[in-house]
């Protein structure tokens, strides 16, 4: 029923319905797993808050700007979902891939893209990752190995699936991270990509990040299967869920997801169960849920405030250090807002740069 969400585990938890492929011949196989996440040093953790910080700050930043009439276009921010793709980002080698859909700024900063870059891309500006021409869905950081933000839903998966073919093409022992979203994950040319990648052994992670409601249909209503590890298990792609809430069990999946990969026993499939506080986009007023449902989510699941909690209770870290923190990244994005508010216009001639002729 739209509107009900299913229970993401608390942190230090994994649910009973956690799973994870096994080695071997096991493809498609998963088994129940009631560890709870590994344990990180207080370093790893202090780097995973600072860098889900920086996104949170960053997007709440570009939805006020977005709402100043500064941003034009499409805007999804992934405000709810940080801890994806920093648990993600952790278990990347140098060289491994990113490509993604239009929620894409938090992969951007995560993938180590400068911010400045990022915000000016979305205002439209001439310092902007793709010149100003872009926007916030078609960024690329061929130096940060970043192929985009795709606005069509769905087609990062099978270029997602190239990356990986060029990679065992040049065996070059890299590994693409292809995500996608739940709603995306009943399109028809994702399962044409599981298929090849899967006969070709392709070292390519998929990564769906369900938060449950897709472009505003809960899942169980537009889903016949919502368990969505198990959509590799017709072409013997091991696939397990994993608590998208908690960077720790991001990360730990990730690792072993990459490894398999990399190792060439071919595609696996990580479904991340995460949340997005806010609409589809900045024009959606998300009325298919409940307000208690969001606030509930924010004060029980919150991927930052987990660690800060970890943080302060565990490592017995001094919460003015973590204001620090704070006070920092407020900088770092405040210095990327005024950057992308004076930096000039493209100039109308690089309408014609950039074009395959």
């Amino acid at each position: 029923m739209a509107g009900t969400a299913r229970k993401t585990p608390r942190a230090g938890q994994e649910s009973g319905s956690a799973r994870r492929g096994r080695g071997g011949k096991a493809a498609g196989a998963r088994a129940a797993s009631t560890s709870a996440p590994i344990l990180l040093n207080h370093n790893q953790d202090l780097e995973a808050y600072r860098e889900m910080l920086l996104i949170r700050r960053f997007e709440e930043k570009s939805g006020q700007m977005y709402g100043m009439g500064l941003i034009g276009g499409f805007c999804h921010l992934y405000i709810g979902q940080e801890a994806v793709v920093v648990g993600m980002q952790m278990a990347q080698k140098e060289g491994d891939q990113v490509i993604t859909a239009y929620r894409d700024h938090g992969h951007m900063l995560a993938c180590g893209m400068d911010s400045k870059g990022v915000m000016a891309e979305l205002t439209g500006r001439r310092g902007g990752y793709s010149r100003g021409k872009g926007g916030s869905m078609h960024m690329f950081s061929r130096e940060k190995n970043f192929y985009g933000g795709h606005g069509i839903v769905g087609a990062q998966v099978s270029l997602g699936t190239g990356l990986a073919f060029a990679n065992r093409y040049r065996n070059d022992g890299a590994v693409s991270i292809t995500y996608f979203g739940d709603g995306a994950a009943n399109q028809g040319q994702v399962y044409e990509s599981f298929n090849m990648a899967e006969l070709w052994k392709l070292p390519v992670v998929y990564v769906i990040e369900n938060n449950r409601y897709a472009m505003g249909t809960s899942l169980s209503r537009a889903s016949a299967q919502t368990d969505l590890s198990k959509r590799g298990v017709s072409f013997n792609i091991p696939g397990e869920q994993v608590d998208g809430m908690d960077y720790r069990a991001v990360y730990e999946a990730g690792q072993r997801a990459i490894d398999w990969a990399r190792s060439g026993k071919g595609p696996y499939l990580l479904e991340m169960q995460t949340y997005r506080y806010r609409g589809h986009s900045m024009s959606d007023p998300a009325k298919y849920r409940s307000k208690d449902e969001v606030q509930r989510m924010r004060e029980e699941h919150d991927p930052i405030e987990q660690v800060k909690h970890r943080l302060l209770e565990e490592w017995k870290i001094d919460e003015s250090e973590l204001k620090a923190i704070d006070a920092k990244v407020r900088e770092i994005v405040n210095e990327a807002a005024d950057f992308a508010t004076h930096d000039p216009e493209p100039d109308p001639s690089e309408l014609w740069t950039d074009v395959l002729k």
